[in-house]
């Protein structure tokens, strides 16, 4: 067997790993999409690192575009096989893909789109949905269960049972593992003993906040930008999972009789859709959100809530001077919405632009974090005179804790291999000497189209960094 990493390889994303049977059956981990690498971002999507037409099967482990987001490309030069996930992930997944694809075709750059809404809905041919908790057959020699991986709703990390000349492998990718803390989500599940680990890394060498109260920040955000100031709090924020979590907690203001009277608007038709996906999937939510369920049928709805479809509205609220609230996507305000609002508002010092996760250092979100004072927007140099802020405590993924937690379920002497993915190279370092602390011993970061032969593997007593 040989594992084959193509994205998400000591960076955080374009998540894409092979698994190569010695039958020559190819699974392919996720298929991400790189969002946020600067003048590489182009070159690192169009060349997959393999070939599509050889790949026998994909597993999802949850929709995120940095997960999913290649699938219609791979589709569109010559894979056949089914995609494996959970019926959530694969209701997210059509909506994030259709909306990229009509991103991809409303850029006037120069660059050719990777693919159109035809390549999206032959993509959406080939899902098949897979319950979680239990074994599945995919072939005659591989086995998959998806467990709850608590990130997002829909995502699992992916159980592999794998037989091969009379002996069997467990092999367990991870996903992206969420919080035991979460607002919103169930924690993450056990999993069973794994021979070998695709882990993602992407905190860790951090701790959230835990002691902060992110609806007391947000309350205080929109207090002292709307009320006192008179501007506009913008929020950037992914369209599946942040925007939920923020609509929550403004739920949450209203529910305690202190969510301040100003407009709040949601300007993005794709979180529109993506909120009620999530409505429609209430199993993956916490014990306390659903005893919240018994008095608020809707905890992501409050008065003054607004959702922008049209784009003629977004452009009023764009060029209005009105205190509000925006919520738009993306995340790390590389692309969408929130970048006009963001281009008009910087410049005003009564506004504030809170970022609500992590964002990459090439990315208008990771530029404002560090504390520029211009930023390159459509071809024109913007001054930044508005607060920026940072909600901590928000993030879907685990910190250093949690994901230590997640593995309490492995006895270390019984894996083979980790290998560290999703993750930035420093950060990576760090947690894998705090991996061989822990017992696993066996720990690798593993370079941009690495490929290991897992059957040659060793166990050397010290961290192995997989060299380029």
């Amino acid at each position: 067997m040989h594992l084959g990493f193509h994205g998400a390889a000591r960076t955080v994303t374009g998540s894409k790993h092979v698994l190569t049977l010695q039958n020559g059956y190819k699974i392919l981990l996720d298929c991400g999409m790189f969002q946020g690498m600067g003048l590489q971002t182009t070159r690192l999507n169009e060349h997959f690192g393999f070939d599509p037409t050889s790949i026998s099967c994909v597993i999802l482990s949850h929709a995120h575009i940095d997960h999913s987001g290649l699938l219609p490309k791979l589709v569109k030069e010559g894979f056949k096989g089914a995609i494996y996930s959970s019926a959530a992930t694969r209701e997210l997944t059509e909506i994030l893909l259709y909306d990229s694809a009509s991103i991809q075709n409303c850029h006037h750059d120069g660059c050719h789109p990777l693919y159109n809404a035809d390549d999206v809905a032959a993509t959406m041919h080939q899902f098949r949905d897979i319950p979680l908790d239990e074994y599945c057959e995919i072939t005659k020699d591989v086995s998959v269960m998806l467990t709850g991986a608590g990130h997002v709703v829909g995502s699992a990390a992916v159980n592999l049972a794998v037989h091969e000349n009379g002996k069997q492998t467990k092999i367990l990718f991870t996903g992206d593992i969420g919080r035991y803390r979460s607002a919103l989500m169930q924690g993450p599940s056990p999993c069973p003993q794994a021979d070998v680990i695709i882990m993602e890394s992407t905190y860790g060498n951090c701790l959230h906040d835990i002691h902060g109260n992110a609806v007391d920040k947000l309350y205080e955000a929109i207090t002292e930008t709307c009320s006192r100031n008179g501007g506009k709090l913008i929020i950037p924020a992914f369209s599946v999972g942040r925007t939920q979590e923020l609509l929550y907690a403004l739920n949450q203001l209203e529910l305690e009789k202190r969510l301040p009277a100003v407009p709040y608007y949601v300007d993005s038709p794709l979180a529109h859709k993506a909120t009620s996906v999530t409505c429609s999937h209430l199993s993956y939510f916490n014990e306390r959100l659903q005893k919240i369920l018994e008095i608020d049928d809707n905890p992501f709805d409050f008065a003054g809530l607004k959702y922008i479809d049209d784009p003629a509205q977004s452009q009023q609220i764009t060029s209005s001077n009105e205190p509000c609230v925006v919520l738009a996507a993306s995340g790390t305000a590389d692309a969408g919405r929130v970048v006009h609002h963001i281009k008009a508002c910087a410049g005003d010092k009564r506004n504030t632009i809170l970022m609500a996760g992590f964002c990459t250092p090439k990315t208008i979100g990771g530029k404002l974090l560090r504390g520029v004072r211009r930023l390159r927007i459509h071809e024109q140099n913007i001054a930044v005179r508005a607060k920026v802020g940072k909600l901590e405590g928000m993030s879907a993924h685990g910190d250093q804790d949690d994901l230590l937690h997640f593995l309490q379920c492995q006895d270390p002497a019984h894996v083979k291999n980790i290998f560290l993915v999703h993750g930035e190279y420093p950060v990576q370092l760090d947690f894998a000497e705090k991996l061989a602390r822990a017992g696993f011993h066996n720990v690798n970061i593993p370079s941009q189209h690495r490929r290991v032969n897992l059957e040659q593997a060793r166990r050397p007593r010290r961290v192995r960094k997989v060299a380029a």
